[in-house]
């Protein structure tokens, strides 16, 4: 569900967090094992400044996990968390997988992990558990780094330099857009070729996990060049440039030395860059988009305050988000760090918006809802979690969509790209063989678009989300849309999903799943295997590498944890969402085993 990061994958989401993967150090010295209490004060109290503010950063409940046994992966042992009841917020293996740094939400969670895994066998190892110390920030290190370049140590690499001669807007191209320079047909071949790997490492993964399944997958792989499935031909999408409808855009110094400055991130935090560039040239962004942020910051230019600086944690002006739609409405939501601004100031700075914006030079830039956030002692890793203020015009936006009309709020969900989103529903609507007996199950739902796009050809739909504003508009989207066989429910997955699915006794069930990106909860995919009266799944992946596990343990063979009969891959497609960009929606349609016919092909 949470589709490509292309319009943000530079510029980041509004957060504050230093995490394992967005710093650069090893941070492999650890504490001593203690069991309670926060990690000591590292030695250089400079480079961890960012644990001493009031930010989120799952950085000060972390531990490290040593004598792994050989050859796991990520999500081995995210699994093997998640079996004893721990949820990690991050993990990042290293030491050849041996040990792996993982780092909890709060004190509570982390302590828990030393409490239960420190001493536990997997595996035939004894798994050791310590505190350990967070990240030096990657900016002071860079800085460090510059300063010893300049005593004589090796200068950056000569294709680094090459690409710092390139005009900022092909730089800033390579970054976000990365396939713009090659034919589109080429950018189509390239992600099929990417699915098709995908597909026939889950056919090795089967065929591994599965004895049973292993005359039928013989006969797959034969028939579709190793495939555990046949794979129909990527559809491309229909507009290839200007088509994001929601782009994240950091404000900082720009590359050109221009300060105040709105666009997307030149390089990474951990890469000792906050240098961002304008999105005048980028292809991707609509015109409609480029537009509010010009007058975004031709009126932030006017303001006397700063830009944020996650170097040294001063400064106001953080992030602005773009939504625009094919109906011609668009809602900016700009994030704001007060400090410690008196409650006049920040009156008086959203009164000098809200009339920039409706009376003023900003009144032609099509804003026709206008959000401040304050973004500042953040306690959470998810800016969902972050109150939206409304300062001028309505409170969500409308897109049309398959016909029909869809609301969307802040924080919702919905589909980068609305044209290629309709190709992608359609197909879902196709494979899901639906009838008016059906009911279908929309996992991961956002504002409702695939339930709700197929609920005149069924009995009923039942969709779940976490986001309960997302829940909110998928409510409002069934009644504007004059559907009463539709119904959400708020909150995590794992939790909501196996009590709904025991509760349905539908002859015809059909599930489809539009998670995000690290893919299903294990406990859903549990709850899926066990319900045997749901015969077919229509799987959306964002990232199929990153769902590879979700495919895996829906065709396992049963065991003493997973039970219910397994489902088999019977037919896969691309849909191409994200133009410009390796990203890719993955359709793949699993069907559940029919033991009797099992031999059949």
């Amino acid at each position: 569900m949470m589709a490509d990061n292309a319009g943000s994958l530079a510029a980041d989401a509004p957060s504050n967090e230093k995490s394992p993967e967005d710093l650069q150090d090893s941070g492999s010295d650890a504490l001593g094992p203690k069991a309670e209490g926060d990690p000591e004060a590292p030695s250089n109290p400079d480079k961890y400044r960012y644990i001493k503010v009031d930010l989120f950063t799952s950085e000060i409940f972390k531990v490290e996990i040593r004598n792994l046994p050989k050859f796991i992966g990520f999500n081995d042992l995210k699994k093997f968390l998640a079996k004893h009841g721990i949820n990690p917020h991050k993990i990042k293996l290293f030491g050849k997988h041996t040990c792996a740094f993982v780092t909890f939400k709060n004190e509570e969670e982390r302590d828990k992990a030393l409490k239960m895994v420190h001493g536990m066998q997997w595996k035939g190892q004894v798994l050791s558990v310590r505190l350990a110390k967070p990240k030096q920030d990657p900016i002071l290190k860079k800085r460090k780094q510059e300063e010893g370049e300049g005593a004589g140590q090796p200068a950056s690499k000569r294709a680094e330099g090459d690409e710092e001669e390139r005009p900022l807007s092909v730089q800033i191209a390579n970054v976000v857009t990365p396939l713009w320079e090659v034919p589109y047909e080429e950018q189509l071949k390239r992600k099929e070729e990417e699915v098709v790997g995908v597909l026939q490492k889950l056919a090795k993964e089967i065929g591994s996990t599965n004895k049973a399944m292993l005359p039928w997958l013989f006969a797959q792989k034969g028939k579709h060049n190793k495939m555990c499935c046949p794979l129909e031909a990527i559809r491309p999408s229909p507009t290839q440039k200007e088509y994001r409808n929601k782009c994240e855009f950091l404000i900082s110094m720009g590359a050109d030395g221009e300060d105040k400055t709105i666009g997307f991130r030149l390089g990474k935090y951990k890469g000792g860059s906050c240098a961002v560039v304008g999105p005048s040239e980028t292809c991707h962004v609509s015109a409609a988009a480029k537009t509010i942020v010009r007058e975004f910051q031709k009126f932030i230019r006017t303001t006397s305050y700063s830009v944020y600086s996650p170097e040294t944690y001063e400064g106001h002006w953080k992030q602005l988000t773009v939504r625009t739609t094919r109906s011609k409405e668009a809602m900016a939501v700009i994030f704001f760090n007060p400090q410690k601004l008196e409650e006049e100031e920040l009156d008086a700075l959203k009164s000098s918006m809200r009339a920039y914006f409706t009376e003023g030079d900003g009144k032609e830039s099509g804003v026709t809802s206008l959000y401040f956030v304050r973004d500042g002692q953040r306690k959470s890793p998810n800016p969902e979690d972050l109150p939206c203020e409304l300062v001028a015009g309505e409170s969500c936006i409308h897109e049309e969509l398959l016909g029909l009309k869809f609301r969307i709020s802040p924080h919702s969900f919905f589909q980068v790209n609305t044209a290629a989103a309709e190709v992608l529903y359609s197909t879902v609507g196709d494979w899901a063989q639906l009838d008016q007996d059906s009911t279908v199950l929309d996992v991961c739902c956002g504002t409702g678009t695939i339930g709700i796009s197929l609920a005149k050809r069924v009995k009923k739909v039942i969709g779940i989300e976490l986001c309960q504003e997302a829940v909110e508009d998928a409510k409002v989207n069934a009644k504007l849309n004059g559907l009463s066989n539709v119904e959400f429910h708020c909150g995590r997955a794992e939790d909501v999903f196996p009590d709904i699915l025991n509760a349905l006794v539908s002859p015809n069930l059909t599930a489809v799943v539009d998670p995000p990106r690290a893919g299903l909860h294990p406990k859903v995919v549990l709850a899926i295997r066990r319900a045997e009266h749901l015969k077919r799944l229509v799987y959306v992946a964002c990232n199929a590498k990153a769902a590879m596990t979700n495919f895996i343990d829906l065709c396992r063979a049963p065991s003493n944890r997973v039970h219910g009969a397994p489902f088999r891959p019977v037919r896969a497609m691309a849909v191409d969402l994200f133009p410009q960009t390796m990203h890719v929606e993955m359709l793949l349609l699993f069907e559940r085993v029919d033991y009797k016919s099992q031999e059949q092909t």
